[in-house]
């Protein structure tokens, strides 16, 4: 009897389409796909650098589930967060990042000459990070109250979120982090086209922008060479372009189906940063080409849902969510293409992670809490779009 009552549960479930969810399905298995990923990865790429500093092999696969778990939690505290609650309380969320960028600068934790993170016991707190989702989030509250103002004047509407951003970026090259810096700048500027400023003020930032990011990399000894490396990095393999030439063998080795996983040979200390910054090139190495195929399809899945989703915002008159919604997917688009062109020698190396997928607790507590943002301002308008419906049945019904 308990057999064929189970027989027809599943024959109704295979039989029977899903009933309409009120919210995006498709995103959640994205992301947890991609962070699924990312866990294999990063146990795969930590093996050898964990049994050498802790004898223990999978002491960074522990604290990356564990950084996962936190990740889900936050994400679901989040979703509970009216979207107009984050509207009304972005300048909060402003504030508090330029409060730990100062925090971050006076008694931050130095690694490898940077000063990024504040220890926070369990992991250490990156304000970087918060800073981006921050400065999105009051951008397109921002865009939302002053939008006429955008559109009409230079120096009141367009020069406002620049002179915010210009203060932010000032707090982060003083750590340094200029990868960071650029990736606010490029989500930024496609906040404020799809907000309707004039062409020729674009023209006059991206100049500023080319020159100010030109005159930062001249100044710093350092950015120099990793520029000069990036043009020629088999010019100086034991040198400058010793992990650019060590990534690049990674991605000759993976052919078409890769080594199999497990099997990398640049992970076993070759390649520095492997299960952080360098993740993608032991994913190359060990998947191959059509792996690499998978995960980046994964990503601009995600990226191609975030414009989605700010599409029919806007259609349904939500524009803090459109607006938001399309900075977190210009966001997530921009860093992959910068980790991904980085590891493959396409860009110069900068220290930015895969979203979802790299080591590293800050970044993948903010990702993901960016798509339970995404979730809720697809919940929103779904809700939204229902009422509208009853509200026409009704109509015709009387």
């Amino acid at each position: 009897m308990g057999l064929g009552n189970v027989k027809r549960s599943i024959g109704t479930w295979l039989k029977h389409p899903a009933p309409e969810a009120l919210f995006d399905r498709q995103l959640v298995w994205i992301a947890l796909g991609l962070m699924l990923t990312g866990l294999v990865m990063v146990t795969s790429a930590s093996f050898p650098i964990s049994s050498r500093l802790t004898d223990q092999p999978f002491h960074f696969m522990f604290r990356h589930a564990t950084f996962l778990v936190l990740a889900l939690g936050a994400s679901a505290v989040i979703l509970q967060v009216p979207l107009q609650h984050w509207f009304k309380k972005s300048h909060y969320l402003l504030w508090l990042s330029f409060g730990l960028l100062i925090i971050v600068l006076v008694a931050g934790k130095s690694v490898n000459g940077a000063s990024r993170w504040i220890p926070l016991g369990l992991f250490n707190l990156q304000p970087a990070e918060v800073a981006k989702l921050s400065l999105f989030v009051f951008m397109s509250g921002y865009l939302v109250r002053k939008q006429d103002e955008v559109r009409q004047t230079f120096f009141g509407g367009f020069m406002k979120p620049i002179m915010v951003f210009a203060a932010l970026a000032v707090l982060l090259l003083g750590q340094p982090d200029l990868g960071t810096v650029v990736v606010m700048l490029v989500t930024l500027f496609g906040m404020l086209f799809i907000a309707g400023a004039k062409l020729t003020q674009f023209l006059a930032l991206m100049i500023a922008g080319i020159a100010a990011v030109v005159g930062l990399i001249l100044i710093e000894p350092y950015r120099i060479r990793r520029v000069t490396s990036f043009m020629d990095p088999w010019e100086d393999p034991f040198g400058s372009g010793y992990q650019l030439t060590q990534s690049l063998m990674a991605f000759g080795r993976g052919e078409w189906f890769g080594q199999g996983l497990g099997n990398s040979i640049q992970k076993l200390e070759y390649l520095p940063e492997a299960h952080t910054d360098f993740v993608f090139a032991v994913l190359a190495e060990e998947l191959g080409f059509v792996g690499v195929v998978l995960v980046l399809m994964l990503i601009f899945s995600l990226v191609l849902k975030a414009i989605y989703i700010g599409k029919r915002a806007f259609e349904e008159g939500e524009m803090f969510g459109g607006y938001l919604s399309f900075g977190i997917g210009i966001w997530f688009a921009f860093q992959t293409l910068v980790n991904v062109g980085a590891a493959a020698g396409i860009v110069p190396t900068k220290g930015l992670t895969l979203p979802l997928i790299s080591y590293g607790g800050s970044s993948l507590i903010i990702m993901s809490v960016a798509v339970s943002i995404l979730l809720r301002i697809d919940h929103e308008c779904r809700v939204k779009r229902g009422e509208k419906e009853s509200e026409q049945q009704l109509n015709e019904e009387k």
